[in-house]
């Protein structure tokens, strides 16, 4: 499954079992995949680490980076740097630390020009993460950039373009009609000015236009072709992390643990309306409960289950 998603260019997670403490029924080296839509297929201990762990997976997912979370009975006993502790709502008590892998896919580049600066691009992209596409030129006669730009990777590919001048207008009509993530243009300011005037005299609008960088890449001083490079790669790594970034931000609610008009109980990790009157004032956060029984167990520490909904 996890190579049927990977080549359909899906992001999930990959979770596995790196410590247990009896009891639990868990076992060391269990394993599970979770889906971005939060799917879960495999075994790591039951129904009472299954919610948990896939609401971290997801977090994992929009942060794209691994975490290490361990669910336990005794929360003081496991306090260490760069571990995440969550309630264990198992009756039968123990404990269960999970590495939580999440794999992300390839962005796509699609990289224009037959120049010094888009073969430095080429080289080094890869290394960030980005399947790179090449077309030589963007010229309305050479469709070229077409096939590459949907040469079977999801989604709009981000677009540099590095063609020295060569067909740069037809270059830039093609990319922005793909609505890329993010257009470069190899480009001094007086020559995407002039290209800027072109494009809006035959309809371009200039918000689409005032999506283009150019010059492309960050002010850090570039000279040569594979500094240039760098500069272009720095500012698509920057819009890719306020993309993930304000994709997170858009699923996190006011209130603890929140989405789109739910909340996660952070005693037994199920979904709950919040209208129900099952809620209680903790530190400033808002936890909304299943049951009474749930409430109640938040009510004697609720130290020990609030911690694991912040941030």
């Amino acid at each position: 499954m996890a190579g049927r998603l990977a080549a359909d260019g899906e992001s999930f997670v990959l979770a596995t079992v790196v410590r247990r403490e009896a009891p639990t029924s868990a076992q060391l080296g269990d394993t599970a995949l979770i889906t971005r839509d939060g799917e879960f297929h495999g075994w790591l201990g039951g129904a009472c680490t299954k919610d948990l762990i896939v609401r971290e997976a997801a977090a994992a997912l929009a942060r794209g980076a691994p975490r290490l979370v361990v669910l336990t009975a005794d929360p003081n006993a496991e306090r260490r740097n760069g571990l995440r502790v969550l309630p264990m709502t198992c009756h039968s008590g123990g404990t269960v630390e999970v590495y939580l892998d999440p794999q992300l896919p390839e962005e796509p580049l699609l990289v224009i020009g037959a120049s010094e600066v888009a073969d430095a691009l080429a080289r080094m992209a890869p290394e960030l993460g980005f399947r790179v596409r090449r077309a030589a030129t963007g010229a309305a006669d050479a469709p070229e950039a077409d096939a590459a730009a949907n040469a079977g990777v999801p989604g709009a590919p981000y677009v540099v373009i590095a063609t020295y001048g060569e067909s740069d207008e037809s270059a830039l009509r093609r990319a922005l009609a793909l609505e890329p993530p993010y257009v470069g243009l190899v480009a001094g300011r007086k020559r995407f000015e002039a290209l800027r005037e072109a494009l809006e005299a035959a309809g371009v609008d200039g918000e689409t236009l005032d999506r283009v960088s150019s010059p492309a890449g960050l002010d850090i001083g570039a000279r040569t072709p594979a500094e240039i490079a760098v500069s272009i790669l720095a500012e698509m790594i920057d819009v890719r992390r306020m993309r993930t970034d304000g994709a997170r931000a858009a699923r996190t609610g006011r209130e603890a643990g929140t989405r789109d008009g739910t909340a996660i109980d952070p005693v037994c990790g199920m979904t709950v309306s919040h209208d129900t009157p099952l809620r209680v004032e903790f530190e400033g956060a808002t936890f909304f409960f299943c049951c009474d029984a749930c409430r109640q167990r938040f009510l004697a520490t609720p130290e020990m289950f609030s911690s694991s909904y912040a941030g």
